[in-house]
């Protein structure tokens, strides 16, 4: 049987790669996509995908996204929320109109999805959540990512709604990811992520498809027992 995830924050380079894991293993997708296209590049001859373009910072926007489709939503045996949206800014330039947007776009609007998808996974007696967290939230965020890990610290309280859930089949997760090799940490001035490297105890820094591996687990029938945790994939640090 065919199952149906909806993901959200699909156009980062994590994003890709957990899209191309999915339908490398027979799943439809339905990609959220805020600016980035390309990813309807990398997927034109994929048949299994259509994508969603919405903007998740504007919280009322977002509730009447979600009761305009309310059917829609009903259709997904999975969810998986991978916003990452960030305004670097250092903290002491920091303003609550910058928290606000961070939390709105990278909590809110996961957590309202994920609180009405959930709703028909368990009435079919199986599902799969996973909301993202960030390493940072360890360290409290980087020179210039405070507003950033404050949002995605939240998607690591678990609404005991979710944890509930676990009865009907429904298993609710939050990952915590490391540092990824991705392009927006070459964007940052001065940042070297061979010594980055260094303060992880694996010392090396995970590549998107490896991130996607774990996702994919967490979200399929083969995971069987891991529920309401918090889980750190970041080579130990």
């Amino acid at each position: 049987m065919s199952r149906n995830i909806l993901i959200t924050g699909a156009s980062s380079e994590i994003g890709n790669a957990v899209v191309a894991k999915f339908l490398s293993n027979g799943w439809n997708v339905t990609a959220h996509i805020n600016k980035n296209n390309n990813i309807k590049k990398k997927f034109f001859n994929e048949k299994n995908i259509d994508y969603i373009k919405y903007n998740f910072s504007i919280i009322k926007g977002t509730e009447k996204f979600i009761k305009k489709n309310k059917n829609h939503f009903k259709k997904f045996d999975a969810y998986i929320n991978l916003i990452g949206f960030n305004k670097a800014k250092s903290f002491d330039k920091v303003n609550s109109k910058d928290i606000f947007e961070h939390i709105s776009t990278n909590y809110i609007s996961g957590l309202f999805i994920a609180r009405e998808i959930i709703k028909s996974l368990i009435k079919k007696k199986w599902g799969r959540i996973l909301l993202t967290s960030s390493i940072g939230t360890k360290f409290g965020g980087g020179q210039r990512t405070f507003s950033y890990s404050l949002s995605k610290f939240l998607n690591e309280f678990l609404p005991k709604y979710f944890k509930d859930a676990a009865k009907f089949n429904v298993m609710c997760n939050c990952l915590r990811i490391g540092v990824t090799d991705t392009k927006i940490h070459k964007k940052v001035p001065n940042k070297n992520l061979k010594k980055r490297a260094q303060l992880i105890p694996t010392k090396k820094i995970a590549k998107p498809e490896e991130i996607a591996e774990y996702i994919y687990f967490l979200c399929s029938e083969k995971n069987s027992q891991i529920t309401n945790k918090v889980l750190d994939i970041s080579g130990g640090e």
